[in-house]
């Protein structure tokens, strides 16, 4: 499933095509994805005009000048394809199963905008969805209520690592993956985040907080990386884990600065570590980390 730093890049693709164009047509191949559409869904987006385009968690919203906001979810294989008026073809945050590309009887919405531009929704799983919410309500809809923190926001800070995991026995990969707690982050980037901080994937969260629920510098260094590691994602462009590519048809690359992820038995990617790569299962997940450098859980 594509992670928050490629849902970025697809929003920063699609934002030229979209932000202040109308939706001149909207056209539905099949009544539902994962979910079924809306009702009127093509009707009510017919005429508007996108107003801006955002990026919540994992999810993609395009507030309209209806008053109603435009949610749009990738699933695990959802793309959109953009054909401008001169020809190109363009595929913002490209992310697919291999083979996908190209093959039109997954193309499930199609959407003509003012500007010439073509979007075009393509999903062979169909597991992503879209739908529409009055803009107002965007934080007590059903899709955001409850969600935590942005992790690149300024929200993320040594304190509020602290107050989040602030005496949970949960262990630390588990509680950052909580929607609840840290919204958009993923398997891939956790375990990046936790290998550049020095942590054990299996540490007590808690341990980030002193008892007087001050940071303590673990949660300093935590908080710090996340962000970086997330920052260098999206100038990257993502990580092509299947077939990935952006807006100027190159390939996502932070793959290759992948430290631990799918590197077992590789040397630590750490300055000065000669451990190597180890995985353990944590909840159903794999989870990359050096026994070396990262810090072993204390009791």
């Amino acid at each position: 499933m594509p992670e928050l730093p490629e849902v970025e890049t697809v929003r920063l693709g699609l934002a030229p095509a979209l932000v202040g164009s109308r939706f001149s047509r909207v056209i539905l191949r099949r009544p539902n994805l994962r979910f079924p559409f809306p009702d009127r869904f093509a009707e009510r987006l017919e005429g508007r005009t996108v107003t801006d385009l955002a990026r919540r968690a994992k999810y993609l919203v395009a507030g309209l000048d209806s008053g109603e906001s435009l949610i749009m979810h990738l699933g695990m294989s959802g793309r959109f394809d953009v054909a401008l008026p001169d020809g190109r073809n363009l595929s913002p945050g490209d992310f697919y199963l291999e083979g996908a590309q190209g093959n039109a009887k997954h193309d499930h919405v199609v959407m003509a905008m003012s500007n010439g531009a073509t979007v075009t929704y393509n999903d062979v799983r169909r597991f992503g969805f879209m739908d529409l919410v009055p803009t107002p309500a965007l934080g007590e809809s059903r899709h955001f209520a409850g969600m935590g923190i942005e992790p690149l926001s300024e929200a993320l800070t040594s304190d509020a690592v602290a107050r989040l995991f602030r005496n949970r026995i949960t262990p630390l990969k588990a509680a950052l993956l909580d929607q609840r707690l840290i919204a958009g982050l993923g398997n891939i980037y956790v375990c990046e985040a936790l290998h550049r901080a020095g942590l054990h994937p299996e540490m007590r969260a808690g341990q980030l907080a002193r008892p007087d629920g001050t940071p303590t510098p673990k949660a300093r260094r935590l908080a710090k990386v996340i962000g970086e590691v997330l920052t260098e994602a999206v100038a990257a462009g993502g990580s092509t884990l299947r077939d990935y590519a952006h807006t100027d048809g190159g390939s996502g690359a932070f793959q290759h600065a992948f430290r631990v992820y799918d590197r077992v038995g590789h040397r630590c990617g750490a300055r000065g570590c000669t451990g190597t790569i180890e995985r353990i299962v944590q909840s159903g997940r794999s989870t990359f980390f050096c026994a070396t450098c990262q810090i072993r859980p204390t009791k």
